[in-house]
């Protein structure tokens, strides 16, 4: 049986995909196998000893210790592009705000007093100050075109919008995904330059903190819009509300509020709402139980944010999964071990993704106890785990 611990609130749909027969899932899981959160902080718990997998059931992972994990040869899973839509359909919500000046003009009509007549004269008088902009013609600028990026990029077009992107780690899949009307952009810089509106779709990493400061913002045009639903971090709040209040950006729309921003006229900070939708929750915890599932079942790697993607299909009678630090000669000491116990390898596949490496190895018969312990002390071994007999 495996033990998985669940340190958030998952939606059923993905707990359900754990057979009741070979896994136990709660709250109060001792001695887990994998640990299963949302937005749960891990960087100040204990990590047990039995760990061997952590899923987060959405995009961002800056709530788990991945370093740590990965020095222990543990993978981190997420589930990138199940809450792709839900993010999309927030950003053209962000786009309209800001276009048509919704938060301001809301909040006048829910100032009006008086009769129904008296309402609608102040109607009237006042609804000029609320008057906005269309969309078409307009341009949009989009900072990483991954799988969110991507559909706002797509959806700007379909609104009419002249549409900018940047993504110097495009992929091949992104790059078919992407319309062929989406202008590509050199730098960062480069789009500020042209944009009406930019949207960021980036993780929170040293590269992008403070992505959008001072120095970027005075690229913009006076009337532009920055939309943050990607992470906190990103846009340098304090440079964001001095151009607001000297009149050198529109409005700024984002789903982190803090002090700095509550109360600005010229702000709609929302609840970090990108993923809270049903078929966003249930889309990220049905695809990161499913990673999890096959990786303890398995020993399969898909999606993890440190480990490459290794898969195959089982083969063999028994299959050993090895992580390892990238360095040479790793699959000669592994697979030289074996040999000289006599073990005929039926596939092995072996993957490596920056200072990680991953190995699966099937063979043909049971993989002794003394030849297991053997390969978990090679120099570089950081994790090992014996699947089958």
């Amino acid at each position: 049986m495996f033990r998985i611990r669940t340190l958030n609130h998952i939606s059923q749909r993905g707990l359900e995909r754990f057979d009741p027969k070979r896994f136990v899932v709660g709250s109060e899981v001792g001695d887990p196998d994998a640990i299963l959160l949302r937005s749960f902080r891990m960087h100040d718990m204990p990590l047990p000893e039995t760990l061997k997998a952590v899923g987060r059931a959405g995009a961002g992972v800056n709530n788990i210790p991945v370093a740590a994990l990965s020095a222990r040869g543990i993978p981190v899973f997420n589930a990138p592009g199940a809450n792709a839509n839900a993010v999309k359909e927030l950003v053209v919500a962000g786009l309209l705000l800001a276009a048509r000046n919704l938060r301001g003009a809301w909040e006048f009509a829910e100032r009006l007093e008086g009769s129904d007549a008296e309402i609608h004269a102040a109607v009237e008088a006042g609804k000029k100050a609320y008057a906005g902009f269309e969309l078409p013609g307009r341009t949009l600028g989009v900072v990483g075109l991954g799988a969110i990026g991507h559909m706002v990029a797509n959806i700007g077009l379909a609104l009419g919008m002249k549409v900018i992107g940047f993504d110097p780690e495009l992929t091949v899949e992104g790059a078919w995904q992407l319309s062929a009307d989406v202008r590509k952009a050199g730098s960062v810089a480069e789009l500020l330059r042209q944009v009406d509106f930019v949207s960021l779709h980036v993780p929170l990493i040293e590269a992008t903190r403070n992505m959008i400061d001072a120095q970027g913002i005075a690229l913009m045009k006076e009337d532009a819009t920055i939309l943050n639903f990607a992470r906190e971090g990103i846009v340098d709040e304090e440079a964001v509300v001095a151009a607001l209040n000297a009149g050198r950006l529109h409005a700024y729309l984002c789903d982190f509020p803090s002090n700095r921003l509550k109360g600005h006229p010229k702000v709609v900070a929302l609840p970090h709402l990108g993923a809270s939708t049903r078929e966003a929750e249930e889309n990220c915890a049905v695809m990161v139980a499913d990673e999890l599932r096959d990786f303890l079942e398995h020993g399969n790697v898909r999606h993890a944010v440190n480990f490459p993607d290794v898969t195959a299909a089982r083969e063999g009678v028994c299959r050993l999964a090895v992580a390892n630090a990238n360095v040479p000669n790793m699959v000669g000491q592994i697979s030289t071990a074996m040999a000289r116990a006599g073990l005929n390898i039926h596939n092995l596949v072996n993957k490596s993704r920056g200072d990680l490496a991953y190995t699966l190895v099937d063979l043909d018969s049971a993989l002794p106890d003394d030849v297991y312990a053997h390969i978990a002390r090679i120099p570089g071994v950081l994790s090992v785990r014996r699947i089958g007999t």
